[in-house]
């Protein structure tokens, strides 16, 4: 947990513990309780945590008590707070199915080793109505291999992303990647967060060589990169990988390249330009990179009015599409976007528009114009590690190389 994040609701942690202690008839609005169970996961407080315990061990069948008590669940997990795993163990019997996996995801959060809830968790795996993957990936965090029996019946689920978590979770308890390449040929599915679960199983298995496949998988380069860095800390600290193994893997995902990726959607006529324009727009990710694709290939020369005109009207202001125009731009080399690329891309400082500065910086490097050069290097005393490194990318590809011990420093301080 967080403990730096800025509290979203204007309340002293005793005032939360006040609310969480009203009766619910008395209070003018009863989602009061959910928000204090909510803000006291800020408090790693003796007090906080013992109010919380109180509120999931009210029984009350009210709603709004019901959704409370499953919040102050999730608050008791970000707390890590061993205290609660007694009453913690109870909701693992409880007849709401959200309070039993809030439970769940809090017991692995908190860690046990405590044999019963364990074997509590793990016999839920029969029964109906429960999220097995996210069962099984905490019986796997907690190292429970007298759970492997009843997980091993997963690996042949219908459901693949539920058989891809149980072949990562064979893969981690007993070192059998036998069955991992599996995992690798869901990277491919058609729904984007089974692709993302997918990769989340490579992590977790973790599967060094699955890193290739992760850099071809069409989902957002955050999940991808994020997936690399995990994977190499994990490989270097066990002498697995080297720097030098990875970093052609990094770089094609900074890059972000659609030759560097696999596709699972095909068009099955030409699309017309304003049809790929708008699929710029789509939350699945491979569609958005298909549209690039193809737009790139067939309409290099009559999309950069329509782009910045589109881009102008919606996509400046909207984080995901911004993303694929400014890539866009930069692969089309429109130096006229050049200020946009510095302004609204590699100085945008707002949290979500994250990945647009490192689009922007790879992008200032495609378009060749060295005025880039010092902006570039100022945008390099950043701390997100992402950034600097797409900006040494840039600079390298404009002829002003630094050190490539610094690329390995930027990602591993």
């Amino acid at each position: 947990m967080n403990y730096n994040l800025t509290p979203l609701f204007d309340l002293t942690e005793e005032e939360a513990i006040s609310i969480l202690q009203i009766p619910l008839d008395q209070l003018t609005d009863p989602s009061e309780r959910y928000l204090a169970a909510s803000y006291l996961a800020f408090f790693p407080s003796e007090a906080s945590i013992q109010a919380l315990i109180s509120t999931v061990s009210n029984l009350d069948p009210h709603l709004c008590d019901r959704l409370t008590r499953r919040k102050a669940i999730e608050s008791l997990g970000r707390l890590r707070a061993t205290e609660s795993l007694s009453v913690l163990s109870q909701c693992l019997e409880d007849e709401d199915p959200s309070v039993v996996e809030n439970a769940v995801v809090a017991i692995g959060e908190i860690g046990t080793e405590n044999e019963e809830i364990l074997e509590k968790i793990t016999q839920l795996l029969e029964k109906n109505n429960y999220n097995y993957r996210k069962i099984i990936a905490i019986l796997t965090k907690l190292n429970y291999q007298p759970a492997l029996t009843k997980i091993r019946k997963f690996t042949t689920s219908s459901c693949e992303n539920i058989a891809s978590g149980a072949i990562a979770s064979i893969a981690h308890l007993t070192g059998d990647f036998s069955q991992i390449a599996k995992i690798t040929s869901f990277l491919h599915h058609a729904k984007g967060n089974d692709r993302r679960d997918c990769i989340q199983d490579l992590i977790d298995a973790p599967y060094y060589e699955g890193i290739e496949s992760i850099v071809k998988c069409p989902v957002s380069m955050v999940f991808r990169l994020r997936a690399i860095r995990l994977l190499t800390q994990s490989g270097l600290a066990q002498n697995k990988l080297t720097f030098n193994k990875i970093k052609p893997d990094l770089e094609k995902v900074l890059r972000d390249h659609i030759k560097d990726l696999k596709f699972f959607y095909k068009y099955d006529q030409t699309p017309s330009l304003e049809f790929l324009i708008n699929e710029l727009y789509d939350t699945d990710f491979e569609r958005c990179y298909l549209a690039t694709k193809y737009i790139l290939e067939l309409y290099p020369k009559q999309s950069p009015e329509l782009l910045i005109q589109s881009y102008q009207e919606k996509a400046k202001k909207n984080y995901s599409a911004h993303y694929h125009f400014i890539k866009i731009f930069g692969w089309l080399k429109q130096d006229s976007t050049y200020d946009l690329l510095v302004n609204e891309a590699l100085q945008n400082k707002a949290p979500q528009f994250q990945k647009s500065r490192i689009a922007g910086a790879i992008s200032l490097g495609e378009i060749g114009n060295k005025k880039a050069i010092p902006e570039l290097k100022k945008a390099l005393e950043t701390n997100l590690w992402d950034l600097k490194y797409a900006c040494l990318i840039a600079l390298e590809k404009l002829g002003d190389s630094l050190n490539k011990e610094y690329k390995k420093e930027a990602i591993f301080p």
